[in-house]
């Protein structure tokens, strides 16, 4: 590879973390800041650069921006509604006695598709220490598994707002992307739970006593918890019957109910898929090929864009799960929280869609593809590595996997794998090692009560686990996808 080349993409890897490390910016103006300097060592000229950002830059919110507005919007109302409450519930009661861990880690998955884990994990802890304390035990066991649960559909499941960045700079389908999620966050939950059983009694002495005398106080005692979450909502309280000021009165709704704008949107986006593979094998029409659905697989590419979908979401969310007495005001209120806290990744995501531009157009990423292509690493371990070696050195996953894809997909036809592939390989190399550099980490712990040692045994062994879970998952998903 040209040494010039490299040198291009190694400072432009290390302007990020760099910045996001020691200095006051952010993610969104170090992938900006690094899309420049690589165009600069690149040797390319100042107007191409500049116009290969603003190219990518659109093009990826072209793609993308809107599904994670509306995305963010449903989670929002589901959480607002008591709806995700509502579906925790459900798995406890399906699972029954002493399957509370895979209970609560098939709730932290489900629950965390559309809401962001940090306030997803907030708002679902309190069933967690509910169980916990009529059992007497177990309260780390249940807090790992809710918290990894929504780890792996957080990385890997769209609408997640991640996910579905780097399918926007991969150009890999949505509805792939879906099915390839789920698949893998249902091999990945047996991980979670078994790491969880297997380390929870170890840690449940090193509890901090504050947290332990919460948990394991009398019956009637209550633990409430505000908290401000990434997610930009006001705080969530603790507790099946305090509610938070502002929200409305919260009716305990049923689970079926619960999940219709969360089910209806994903089982059409994903019947869209099906449908146009079952209509293309048909046909004879490969997928690069020029390609007109009709009849109903028309109705259904419609209907299952993610664009309309998430639509049809949002609008079910707002109508089926809220009080009738709430107000147009409250309602745009809650989107408007939901909107800030989509902004920056939003942003960050075009700023990885121009920093992917730049590789393409200043010949960097096809250089770097081969050079790859010379090695013998099977080409899928190319993006996974990137998003591991990302996220350890600046601890955010929507980072680690944006700026991945943002470097893979100049390099996805050199390296031999598919887009969709590519794409699972970003989101499931960003999964490994959490620790203090990862905000989640901290609301994890702070509310499981670890600290230090403890912490790192629990919670960052967890998420590494999972994440070596899913190396055989993505090396066969580079073959067969």
């Amino acid at each position: 590879m040209d040494l010039q080349l490299l040198a291009a993409l190694v400072l432009g890897i290390g302007a990020i973390v760099l910045i996001v490390l020691r200095t006051r910016l952010d993610a969104f103006v170090a992938l900006l800041i690094a899309a420049l300097l690589t165009g600069f060592v690149a040797g390319a000229p100042v107007t191409d650069i500049l116009g290969s950002i603003t190219d990518g830059f659109g093009s990826t919110m072209g793609a993308i921006g809107i599904v994670i507005g509306l995305g963010v919007g449903v989670g929002k109302i589901l959480e607002v509604s008591g709806a995700a409450d509502a579906l925790a519930r459900a798995f406890v009661r399906a699972l029954g006695k002493d399957r509370e861990p895979w209970a609560m880690a098939g709730t932290g998955a489900l629950v965390s598709i559309p809401v962001f884990c940090d306030s997803g994990y907030v708002i679902m802890n309190p069933l967690a220490r509910s169980i916990a304390r009529r059992k007497r035990a177990g309260y780390v066991t249940l807090a790992l598994a809710l918290g990894c649960g929504m780890t792996l559909t957080h990385h890997l499941v769209p609408p997640t707002p991640g996910p579905l960045g780097v399918a926007g700079i991969l150009g890999a389908d949505v509805g792939g992307m879906i099915l390839t999620g789920l698949i893998f966050s249902v091999v990945l939950l047996p991980i979670v739970v078994l790491y969880a059983k297997w380390m929870g009694p170890r840690l449940e002495e090193h509890v901090l006593p504050n947290v332990k005398a919460e948990v394991y106080g009398s019956a009637t005692s209550r633990s409430t918890v505000v908290t401000g979450g990434s997610a930009g909502d006001g705080g969530s309280v603790a507790g099946d019957e305090t509610e938070e000021a502002g929200e409305p009165q919260r009716k305990r709704m049923s689970a079926w109910l619960a999940s219709l704008p969360l089910l209806v949107p994903l089982l059409l986006i994903v019947a869209n898929t099906v449908a146009e593979a079952v209509d293309r094998s048909a046909k004879g029409v490969l997928s690069g090929d020029d390609y007109t659905p009709s009849g109903v697989v028309a109705v259904l590419s419609f209907v299952g864009s993610p664009v309309v979908a998430l639509l049809i979401g949002l609008v079910l969310a707002v109508y089926v799960l809220l009080p009738r007495v709430t107000t147009r005001n409250q309602v745009a209120d809650w989107l408007s929280q939901a909107a800030s806290s989509a902004g920056l990744i939003i942003l960050i995501t075009g700023a990885g869609g121009a920093f992917g531009q730049v590789l393409r157009d200043t010949g960097v990423g096809d250089a770097l593809a081969e050079t790859i292509a010379s090695w013998s690493l099977p080409g899928v371990l190319v993006p996974f590595l990137i998003a591991t070696l990302v996220r350890l050195a600046q601890g955010s996953g929507t980072v680690a996997m944006i700026t991945a894809a943002s470097v893979t997909a100049p390099l996805v036809a050199g390296l031999g794998v598919s887009p969709l592939a590519a794409a699972v390989a970003c989101c499931a190399g960003s999964m490994v090692f959490s620790y203090f550099n990862d905000s989640y980490f901290w609301v994890v712990t702070r509310f499981t009560g670890l600290d230090g040692a403890a912490a790192i045994r629990g919670w960052s062994g967890i998420t590494t686990a999972v994440w070596l879970g899913s190396l055989p998952l993505v090396l066969l998903a580079g073959a067969v996808l």
